[in-house]
């Protein structure tokens, strides 16, 4: 069985392809990523395994996904701009890509007859929720263009769903982390700046009081969320994929051990986020398999990975803080 991954030199893509490489059903994996945010790095031990595929293709660009997707028989779509204060300062890159490409991954679909999409949303959707822990019905609400775009995506989806019988289901992920990490970025992928910072020496840059929650999911276990809706029969649905245990951000840090530099809190922001998976858990039969404790212990034991990558100094993170209280006016 052919399957595609676009997005697949990303974080969550290169767990996942890992993940698909060992599955027997599996026979081909073709790659699409634009290796913007992805990195062949997070590919080094699969990248010669006779199963997968790398195509260097971005999908705002319509003419370059056809040809990829002869023979396919479900799309696994995790290509997207991803942090939030940078959709703020540069909105249509992301309504571009999380929006139109995933438009034209769903063309490329229908122009194949590929039947099957699993979409990697953003729990990002629901804003600030007025219950917890959240279901997927709680009200959409997204505060800024990044959750935006990306809830749009799954309308997307969910409507050539309904016109072109396209199968479909949609994950809205909550706080990802694990090895592979991007460092980069002053909101979203919190652990892989923590990590960086204490790589680097330089003390911990904290939003607010650090007693904000967060529904840490570590990246494997997301990686058997989107393998198992693959292999359900389930479809046109709709999962929360989270811990559903919440852990304060001051608990994270002290895990990692390291001073800590507070900053601003940033309005919009919600105090919690906390999932609940309970209709992920019945239906699909997942449940999260690593504790925090394990997945930080492995992160920590590859911690030379983020030796390369660029540190988001005070400095910088104070300016992006600042587009973000400007926005907010």
């Amino acid at each position: 069985m052919k399957v595609l991954v676009t997005g697949g030199a990303g974080f969550i893509g290169s767990h996942l392809v890992e993940l698909l490489c060992e599955k027997k059903e599996i026979s081909k994996i073709t790659i699409i990523d634009n290796l913007q945010d992805g990195s062949k790095k997070n590919l080094k031990n699969l990248i010669k395994n006779k199963k997968v595929k790398l195509r260097k293709a971005d999908i705002r660009n319509d003419k370059a996904l056809n040809k990829s997707f002869k023979d396919v028989k479900c799309v696994f779509h995790l290509a997207a701009m991803s942090d939030i204060v940078p959709s703020i300062t540069d909105p249509k890159n992301y309504l571009q890509t999380n929006i139109i490409g995933t438009m034209n991954v769903l063309e490329a679909m229908r122009n194949n007859g590929v039947k099957k999409i699993i979409y990697t949303a953003s729990s990002s959707c629901y804003g600030i929720p007025k219950k917890y822990p959240t279901s997927e019905r709680e009200k959409i609400n997204p505060k800024y263009p990044y959750a935006f775009s990306k809830n749009i995506g799954e309308q997307l989806i969910k409507h050539w769903s309904d016109v072109y019988s396209i199968n479909y289901i949609s994950l809205r992920l909550f706080n990802v982390y694990g090895t592979r990490s991007r460092t980069h970025g002053a909101y979203g992928a919190a652990l892989g700046v923590f990590l960086k910072q204490k790589l680097s020496k330089k003390p911990f840059t904290i939003v607010g009081d650090g007693n904000q929650k967060r529904d840490f999911i570590n990246v494997k276990d997301v990686a058997t969320a989107i393998y198992k809706s693959f292999k359900s029969k389930k479809n046109n649905k709709i999962y929360n994929v989270g811990s559903g245990s919440p852990t304060s951000v001051n608990k994270l840090v002290n895990y990692l051990k390291g001073k800590k530099v507070f900053i601003p809190k940033r309005p919009g922001e919600p105090k919690i986020t906390h999932a609940n998976t309970r209709l992920i858990r019945k239906q699909l039969k997942w449940k999260p398999k690593i504790t925090l404790e394990e997945g930080l212990d492995e992160v920590l034991k590859n911690i030379n990975y983020w030796d390369n990558s660029p540190l988001w100094t005070k400095k910088k993170i104070k300016k992006a803080t600042k587009n973000w209280f400007k926005y907010l006016k």
